[in-house]
């Protein structure tokens, strides 16, 4: 197990949490397994950016992002050098922190954050 940090949300995860993340799991998946909403509108299939998360640790032990991920993350509200989706960055052997930005572009578009 890996130790996965969720860094505290206003609303997905006000006080952050701290999870023990099984390897091989996206970390979207991790997240929802464990109490921690994040939206995910195309079911993880690599369609849209509403998992778009920050890796603050632990980036550079990720796999790198194909292709059609890059694509899909030039469109993510708050993009950031370390920015992955959920759906598609995969827990390895790592520790990760991970940061939920404050608005995805489904929470915008939709008006449920403000």
């Amino acid at each position: 197990m890996t130790q996965l940090i969720v860094l505290p949300h206003v609303e997905n995860c006000p006080d952050g949490a701290v999870i023990e993340a099984e390897e091989g799991k996206s970390i979207c998946e991790t997240l929802l397994e464990n109490g921690v909403e994040l939206d995910h509108a195309c079911e993880m299939s690599c369609a849209c950016t509403t998992c778009h998360v920050i890796v603050r640790e632990g980036f550079n032990s990720l796999t790198p992002a194909e292709e059609e991920e890059e694509d899909l993350l030039d469109k993510a509200w708050g993009l950031e050098p370390n920015s992955r989706l959920g759906c598609q960055a995969i827990v390895g052997k790592t520790p990760l922190v991970v940061e939920i930005p404050k608005y995805s572009l489904n929470m915008a578009k939709e008006g449920h954050r403000k």
